[in-house]
């Protein structure tokens, strides 16, 4: 049965590896088109706060979920709408980043600089950077409506956004991106048939699947305070569960990610503007970026 289970595992992780490294197969697998959108308009998502949204106007890319949840693409909403709206409702943003050893030294200080340039500019925002070195978290210039913490993380804001370090903000991330449960589609696989998702396919894994609806990105993930804290008390949980049993999940919190957005659907999810990788080459339907992958230094930041 091991072998078995070697086997079966072994050929998405295959696949997908031939993807990453080959140009040609990339460029081919952006022809592949994505489900499309079965509502006719946004009046009927299951979030008010998106009825303006126009799902029609991008019909190269899925604009929704089967569940009704949006799927934001460049294009589908006017940004001066979503955020007087947010305004008025009296939004604040939590934005949560880990910087620890050497990843601070590298990306901190631009991840913090662009932020301030392009994450949800106009609302209140408290950044919380994590860190084993306080002392070491650069002194950037804020805007008015900012403030940054060393800090143990209580709920002061209605929604929280969590990052990845090694990141770039480069166009707006704005209040579009709100929702009580957010997600966001992995560049890599947002146009691949689900057979090449890399879910957790071990059985005896907290994060087992067999299959699922996206293959969603751990580098971000947001909502509500409260659906944050269930998500990321119930992916701890699991990992706490599969290190008690001696098993480790293929892709560690993403994979748990994963299997939490599975039973516990997203109420938003992000197009991979949000979150993109240059070195996947042109995309038509990538008209914008508004966040990309740095470049990873994994030798010198992983080395003791």
């Amino acid at each position: 049965m091991r072998s078995v289970f070697k086997c079966v595992l072994f050929v998405p992780i295959t696949l997908c590896a031939i993807y990453l490294l080959s140009p040609s197969v990339k460029l081919l697998m952006s022809f592949i088109p994505m489900e499309k959108c079965h509502l006719e308009s946004a009046k009927n998502l299951d979030s008010s706060v998106d009825a303006s949204l126009n799902l029609q106007s991008r019909p190269d890319v899925q604009t929704c979920t089967y569940w009704k949840a949006a799927i934001i693409w460049e294009g589908m909403f006017d940004p001066r709408l979503y955020d007087e709206m947010h305004k008025m409702k009296g939004s604040s943003v939590a934005l949560t980043v880990f910087a620890v050893g050497r990843y601070l030294d590298a990306y901190l200080h631009t991840f913090l600089n662009s932020a301030e340039q392009h994450f949800m500019v106009g609302l209140p925002v408290t950044y919380y950077v994590f860190t084993d070195m306080p002392e070491k978290v650069p002194n950037i210039k804020l805007s008015p409506l900012r403030s940054m913490k060393s800090l143990i993380f209580r709920h002061h804001c209605t929604h929280v956004f969590c990052f990845d370090v090694d990141q770039v903000f480069t166009g707006r991330f704005g209040s579009e991106a709100l929702g009580d449960s957010v997600a966001l589609l992995h560049a890599h696989y947002y146009h691949l048939p689900k057979y090449f998702y890399t879910y957790d396919r071990n059985p005896n894994s907290k994060a087992y699947m067999e299959t699922g609806d996206f293959y969603y990105h751990a580098a971000i993930f947001g909502g509500s305070w409260k659906n944050v804290k269930a998500l990321t008390e119930a992916c701890y949980q699991g990992i706490m569960e599969d290190k008690q049993n001696n098993v480790e999940a293929l892709w560690h919190d993403e994979s748990h990610l994963n299997k939490y957005m599975l039973l516990h659907k997203p109420s938003k999810v992000l197009s991979p503007e949000y979150c993109w990788d240059t070195s996947i080459g042109f995309r038509r339907d990538i008209q914008v970026t508004r966040l990309l992958w740095a470049p990873k230094y994994y030798d010198t930041l992983r080395t003791p």
